[in-house]
């Protein structure tokens, strides 16, 4: 089973261990990690935004145009920034590091 570690707001590093297949935001939520999701990773909001390690951004797919539409609307956005609803954890990513914003920003009023 690929591993990943989530980067907390406070600098807490959290490693898990996950089968592949699933998005990092439920894999967030699997673990307790503070990532809200409030649109459920149906692409309609940002609250799931994480800042993905330089060195494993190159590694992931391009996100779509819905995604970097929904990417604009995001706080603290970087040049690394994706969607935790966007990424699906493969074997592939095994070893996957992503940072949580240090806020995030609903445009659905949650």
């Amino acid at each position: 089973m690929p591993k990943m570690t989530f980067i907390e707001r406070d600098g807490t590093r959290r490693e898990v261990e996950v089968a592949a297949g699933y998005s990092l935001l439920e894999i967030a939520h699997k673990f307790g990690i503070d990532i809200e999701g409030a649109c459920e990773g149906s692409l309609a909001c940002s609250t799931c935004h994480v800042i993905v390690d330089p060195e494993w951004y190159p590694k992931l797919r391009k996100p779509t145009e819905d995604e970097e539409d929904m990417l604009d609307l995001a706080y603290a956005l970087t040049k690394t920034s994706r969607l935790g609803c966007q990424i699906v954890l493969t074997d592939e990513l095994d070893g996957l590091v992503v940072k949580l914003p240090p806020g995030t920003r609903s445009v659905l009023g949650l």
